[in-house]
């Protein structure tokens, strides 16, 4: 097993700084997040991303979040741009889940070219009206079923283009009512409803490599949030949910979280995360981090080394041909 540490981490611009080479070369990060602050150009980017691997001298996974829509960061002009994916699954009809392959497909080829190999998504967590505006249209669907079907299907569109999906917010953040970037939301619902309805699409598809926590409390379980409930990961995302893939946080810079640095670190992987994100490249709170995480072991370190394996070679593809089809099916769906 190679030995990575147990954290992703971002830079700081679209270039990267020597004195950012020179902590990942030590730091040894199981992968890059970028963002749009990293984003200029595809030759930029492919520079970049070449960059960060350099940096450490392994394939790095470098993820993104690549949603389509209001959290896309690579943007026109030199990238599509995408309809929510909310809005697209409405507008497919009964085309829905073909509609979110192509589209998954098609944005896999974009990143690939540029160097990058895992996507935040799919967003596996069922809207409701009550859902927050910053998450309610990220959704794919208002039912367990609909958001099961349509998340699969963007996940084989990932898989099938060489892109790692990271299924998100588990174990379900559709019954957040704020945002979790600014407050902790609460998923005041009774433990029946969450097993047949937010938990049933990350069933599902436990079957992905890579997974990505919510912060989010299950009050019922615990007054933590779900990032570092020892019962939530245990009993419910390892448990009646199946997931043995790589468990990563969201953010830990979000200010749903409280404490430092080190302790939002620390109470993450002590309730069973097995990769911490920290996404403002802050140099500080990464040498915070990773003194606190250090590398992977154990079972952490077998699902990073299988989450790595399931990375496909992209096959050919006649992209004028997928984009008609899509074009096709949000023109007139069945």
């Amino acid at each position: 097993m190679t030995p990575f540490g147990a954290y992703i981490f971002g830079c700081h611009g679209p270039d990267l700084l020597p004195r950012e080479a020179a902590f990942f070369r030590e730091a040894r990060p199981f992968g890059f997040i970028l963002f749009a602050r990293n984003v200029e150009a595809p030759d930029q980017l492919r520079r970049l991303t070449g960059a960060l691997r350099d940096a450490v001298g392994y394939d790095a996974p470098v993820l993104v979040d690549q949603e389509g829509g209001r959290v896309q960061r690579l943007r026109a002009p030199h990238w599509r741009e995408w309809m929510h994916p909310l809005d697209q699954v409405e507008a497919a009809g009964r085309g829905a889940a073909r509609a979110q392959y192509l589209r998954a497909r098609i944005i896999a080829d974009e990143l690939r070219a540029v160097g990058i190999d895992a996507n935040c998504a799919p967003t596996c967590d069922v809207a409701r009206p009550e859902t927050h505006p910053f998450l309610r249209n990220r959704c794919y669907g208002t039912t367990a079923a609909q958001v099961t079907q349509n998340a699969r299907a963007t996940a084989e569109g990932f898989l099938d283009g060489g892109v790692l999906p990271v299924m998100k917010h588990m174990p379900g953040h559709g019954l957040g009512k704020v945002d979790s970037h600014k407050a902790l939301p609460f998923a005041d619902a009774d433990p029946a409803t969450l097993e047949t309805t937010d938990f049933a699409p990350f069933r599902a598809l436990n079957d992905l490599p890579l997974g990505m926590t919510a912060h989010i409390v299950l009050p019922h379980l615990s007054d933590r949030p779900a990032t570092q409930s020892p019962e939530v990961i245990g009993g419910v995302i390892r448990g009646s949910i199946g997931f043995d893939g790589l468990l990563m946080t969201d953010d830990i810079s979000m200010q749903a979280l409280g404490g430092s640095m080190a302790e939002r670190t620390r109470l993450s992987l002590d309730a069973g995360c097995d990769v911490v994100l920290h996404c403002h490249a802050d140099p500080q709170e990464m040498e915070d981090v990773a003194a606190t995480a250090g590398m992977l072991t154990g079972r952490a370190a077998e699902r990073a080394d299988r989450a790595l394996g399931a990375r496909r070679a992209p096959g050919a593809i006649d992209m004028p041909a997928l984009e008609a089809e899509l074009a096709g099916i949000l023109k007139d769906p069945a």
